[in-house]
């Protein structure tokens, strides 16, 4: 099955190719500035954050907070937005570095639970609630997560790009070296390491919350089923965005017919 999944992957990213390729700065920009609502709202969701997706999306564009929602909701939108921004300076970089993680995580500060420090790894023991799975010893936190890295690194230049940046997410989780934040973490770093390699951002979907936690919890054994999971919702995305990008061009291809000079933006959804 995740063969399969993988092989319509390379499919729609082939199609995908041929309308604009990824090497294009304002190509970049477009792909930034659409998918950044949908990525902060849906990540801060699965953790349990309260703002909508509309209400994510005019503190982002507007600064304008929602009204009788907690004060440290409106810091996680602020936060994972200014950590989804910092993630595409990366994007020039091959692989992602520790030093990257940890300026990550600084920007989720004024979200952060459970005594957590943002930038620096715990030095406190935690426990996942719901899972029977023991997480790292935090004296151990420093060397598996340089562990990690290195794997990682190595992984990338012989596993499919979405393969290796899931399983990056599952180990990350599976070290937990926060405190607190560590799922908004995992996600962005799972989305650097993919759109390194031109692919899009996996956007998890709230819905789909028990069958991603569900999927992590059994990857302890076999991580098959989290992959799977992942490879459908990057699918998804795919599809996504070959709808958007056709309907820009039928568009474009309208106006030129009217004798109109196509807009500037190239995605009329995005503004």
């Amino acid at each position: 099955m995740l063969s399969e999944l993988l092989r319509r992957i390379d499919e729609y990213q082939g199609r995908i190719n041929r309308y604009r390729p990824f090497e294009d700065e304002a190509m970049l920009r477009e792909i930034q500035k659409f998918y950044r609502v949908d990525t902060v709202f849906s990540s801060n969701a699965l953790e349990g954050y309260s703002y909508s997706l509309s209400e994510t999306k005019i503190l982002l564009e507007d600064g304008l907070t929602a009204g009788g929602k907690p004060l440290r909701d409106a810091f996680a939108v602020v936060g994972l937005g200014q950590a989804y921004d910092h993630m595409f300076s990366l994007l020039r970089h091959s692989g992602i570095t520790e030093q990257d993680l940890l300026t990550l995580h600084g920007m989720l500060k004024g979200s952060l639970e459970n005594d957590a420090v943002a930038g620096v790894y715990r030095r406190i023991p935690v426990f996942i609630s719901g899972s029977r799975y023991p997480v790292s010893r935090p004296e151990e936190v420093e060397s598996r997560m340089r562990g990690l890295l290195a794997r990682t690194s190595e992984e990338r230049e012989t596993l499919h790009p979405l393969v290796a940046a899931a399983r990056f997410h599952k180990d990350f989780v599976f070290i937990h070296p926060f405190s607190d934040g560590n799922g908004r973490i995992a996600r962005l770093a799972m989305n650097v390491l993919l759109i390194q390699r031109g692919y899009l951002p996996v956007v998890i979907p709230p819905v789909l919350r028990h069958d991603y936690v569900a999927a992590l919890e059994k990857a302890h054994e076999d991580d098959g089923s989290f992959l799977e999971l992942m490879a459908r919702s990057e699918i998804e995305t795919q599809k996504d965005f070959l709808r958007l990008v056709k309907d820009a061009s039928r568009h474009e291809d309208v106006e030129m017919e009217s004798g109109k000079a196509p807009r500037d933006g190239r995605f009329q959804r995005m503004g």
